[in-house]
């Protein structure tokens, strides 16, 4: 270790970075009294701060890291491909980590999204969906289709353009003029449900909201954008695979185009590499980012069919989709992805995580005994529950900190408590993350 670095105490780092860094999705006031932490390296699903405190990672550190930290498959790739080449344009230029990450990702959809476009983070995927739709139908001869749908309650980046399609108050509320709103149609959550109603008949009220807009819009409407299965930052509001299915008949029906945020959801996270594979359907586009490059580098990409990619495919520049990232596709993050699917396919990671989910399952059932616990539910490798707690006001910082108490990284969001922890978890951590659970709901009680 760097000398200077062990001279540097942990309460130094969080001092100076209090001093310098602003912090993301953070008001930085909290800080005077809740805590940071100054994070020296990360082993497996744990994380270390300058004190040698480890913290259980059950977040996957906002959702991006699969396989641990420090893996050493993804470590080796990375120093391979740093003796070759670290950076390249792709505008006139290809390189080999872009083409075979392509070629396999596409083969992962049976060649149904055989187009990769690339770029750096999640809004930025999102961004690039919405306008390869709008311009389309453009290019398609009707340029009048311009408006988009997304699901009550729904997230899908803090960009201008992601923002428009996005239903939380607290992201939008501050920027909403600066927003082309996009419209909001009820969602299929099953924690919607009447009193006495189904699941599936939640699912049948939401396609039906989903049907009368259709039916008034759909000239105008260029795509209806979801989170499959899960939309997360809602609380991780869960739905049927039936309502996939549904609205892939909708929009064939309407003409309009189905775009997949699996930026969250996809990876494996859901039980299939691709949410949508679980409805046995597939979008128009999908959006990837996260957990592709295993949580190493920055990336993310849209997939599309060959009937999207051939409207732009013309002599006429204008014609062409102009969009662009200085780090498009970076031989980096290209390799570290390449790793990560290396990993899936030598490990067998999805048949793997039926039996981690089944471990989730066990503690998530114990965790939901607690008299503060409602609508326990899971999805593959995501499992969360409501808490009613006597204060709601602060309850997710006080529950952060709660756990930090318990060696344990837990986000909530609202009063939804979560875990999306890295697919490497042993049966003991699975079970030791709900104990650790169970002690800060004690805590909070």
């Amino acid at each position: 270790m760097n000398p200077l670095r062990q001279q540097i105490s942990d309460s130094d780092w969080v001092a100076r970075s209090l001093a310098s860094v602003w912090h993301p999705c953070t008001q930085m006031q909290h800080h005077e009294m809740l805590p940071l932490k100054a994070i020296s390296h990360g082993q497996g699903a744990w994380l270390m701060d300058h004190r040698g405190q480890r913290y259980l990672d059950a977040v996957s550190s906002w959702w991006v890291n699969l396989f641990g930290h420090a893996n050493p498959r993804i470590n080796a790739a990375l120093k391979d491909q740093l003796d070759r080449l670290e950076h390249a344009m792709l505008a006139g230029f290809t390189h080999e980590p872009v083409v075979a990450l392509s070629e396999r990702l596409s083969a992962l959809t049976g060649h149904h999204l055989g187009h990769c476009f690339y770029a750096s983070d999640g809004a930025s995927a999102v961004e690039i969906a919405l306008k390869m739709s709008f311009h389309y139908w453009r290019n398609a001869g009707h340029a009048e289709k311009q408006e988009f749908v997304c699901l009550e309650g729904s997230y899908h980046g803090e960009t201008v353009g992601a923002l428009g399609v996005t239903d939380v108050p607290l992201f939008t509320e501050a920027y909403g003029g600066m927003c082309r709103r996009a419209h909001v149609v009820m969602s299929p959550d099953a924690r919607q449900a009447a009193d006495g109603e189904t699941g599936t008949e939640v699912v049948a009220r939401a396609i039906a909201a989903m049907r009368n807009l259709l039916e008034r819009r759909a000239t105008r409407i260029a795509a209806v954008i979801v989170e499959p299965l899960v939309q997360c930052a809602v609380g991780m509001a869960m739905h049927d695979a039936d309502y996939l299915r549904q609205l892939r008949s909708l929009c064939d029906e309407y003409k309009v185009h189905f775009i997949a945020d699996e930026i969250a959801v996809g990876c494996g996270r859901t039980g299939s590499f691709f949410a949508c594979e679980q409805a046995d359907v597939w979008p128009d586009l999908v959006c990837l980012s996260k957990g592709i490059s295993g949580g190493y580098l920055p990336l993310s990409l849209v997939m599309t069919t060959d009937a999207i990619y051939q409207a732009f495919y013309h002599r006429e520049l204008t014609r062409g989709f102009l969009h662009s990232h200085s780090y498009t596709g970076n031989p980096l993050a290209c390799r570290a992805a390449l790793a990560t699917l290396d990993i899936f396919d030598e490990d067998q990671v999805i048949d793997a995580n039926f039996q981690r989910s089944q471990w989730l399952a066990d503690a998530l059932e114990k965790v939901a005994a607690h008299p503060l616990v409602r609508y326990p539910r899971q999805r593959g490798m995501i499992a969360a529950f409501d808490v009613q707690p006597r204060v709601k006001e602060g309850f997710a910082q006080r529950c952060f900190a709660a756990a930090l108490e318990q060696e344990l990284l837990l986000r909530p969001i609202g009063t939804t408590i979560y875990w999306m922890p890295p697919y490497v978890l042993t049966e003991g951590e699975i079970a030791d993350l709900g104990e650790r659970t169970s002690r800060v709901l004690e805590a909070l009680a």
